[in-house]
């Protein structure tokens, strides 16, 4: 990672479903609390677009410590007139804090807003045209792709800063390293799940990343790192849900954390997945409903991992 783009996002960031309601009480003060903590990269996922910009000020103006990465925003649903103004205008605000994650989705994401398209690759490549004829561009060193397959995440090195892969292990890590070589940034989604207990912790993967299984994009990049039909069955095997989601104590997770560090990430994007109802939204005395047990630990083992 380039020195400018490690102070920007740090080597371990959090990365959060409940903070995509950022008007929420609580959510402004945990950011300010994991800013004050080391974690300054917060991400978001983009879902369908709605209120993302509005959840991406509430959380700037938290903490002037905090980046935002979206991660990821589909092209389909956000014309790149529109991204770009709104980036724009986060930026008049906050400064160039905020760091566009964007992903290409699938055929019937395009479908639903009445949009076709025949190569993934030359739809974002398209989008990415589009972005650079804006007034005012978003700076590539600020563009990142949620890339899995080899020639999106070619796409990623040559026209942004690189790539944001969800549900990989660390040898996806390690191979994507050496394709794209020493400057593209690499910045691997990594869910977690702070549990010794091996049952519960394989059931909160299943239950809240196992739909996943099921999306042709992630089966196929699964095969491609070796996995075989035994393993992408419904909710995932067990040998999946342990490559692909870091379950134990603080070693453990650590220790997950370093191999994909090793292996040439940049920076881990941290997804806590709660254990207890109370972690998953529900109000919860002193909590309002985050997974403030699960960032706390992660802020306090990553201080191991710069």
């Amino acid at each position: 990672m380039s020195s400018s783009a490690e102070r920007t996002l740090g080597r371990v960031g959090v990365w959060s479903m409940e903070l995509r309601n950022a008007g929420r009480p609580g959510v402004a003060e945990a950011a300010a609390e994991l800013a004050d903590r080391g974690i300054t990269a917060l991400w978001i996922p983009g879902l369908d677009g709605r209120g993302v910009f509005d959840d991406t000020d509430e959380l700037l103006t938290a903490s002037p410590k905090t980046y935002v990465v979206l991660g990821v925003l589909g092209i389909w649903r956000q014309e790149a007139s529109v991204l770009s103004a709104r980036v724009q205008e986060l930026d008049l605000r906050h400064g160039p804090r905020t760091i566009v994650g964007l992903g290409v989705s699938d055929r019937n994401a395009a479908a639903a807003v009445g949009r076709t398209y025949t190569s993934p690759v030359g739809a974002v490549s398209e989008y990415l045209d589009e972005l650079a004829q804006e007034q005012s561009p978003i700076a590539r060193e600020r563009l990142l792709l949620g890339a899995l397959g080899p020639r999106m995440a070619q796409l990623a090195a040559e026209r942004t800063a690189g790539i944001h892969p969800f549900l990989v292990n660390p040898d996806y890590t390690a191979r994507m390293r050496d394709r794209l070589g020493s400057d593209a940034i690499i910045a691997p989604h990594q869910a977690v799940v702070f549990s010794a207990d091996a049952e519960q912790a394989r059931a909160v993967a299943r239950d809240q990343l196992g739909m996943f299984v099921g999306f042709d994009a992630y089966r196929n990049n699964l095969r491609r790192l070796g996995f075989t039909d035994s393993d992408l069955v419904p909710g995932g095997s067990d040998r999946l849900i342990d490559a692909l989601v870091a379950w134990g104590d603080d070693e453990a997770i650590g220790r997950r954390l370093r191999e994909h560090l090793d292996a040439g990430a940049d920076h881990v994007a941290v997804q806590v997945l709660p254990t207890a109802p109370a972690d998953n939204g529900l109000p919860s005395p002193g909590g309002d409903g985050l997974p403030l047990a699960g960032w706390r630990r992660l802020a306090d083992l990553s201080a191991d991992l710069t």
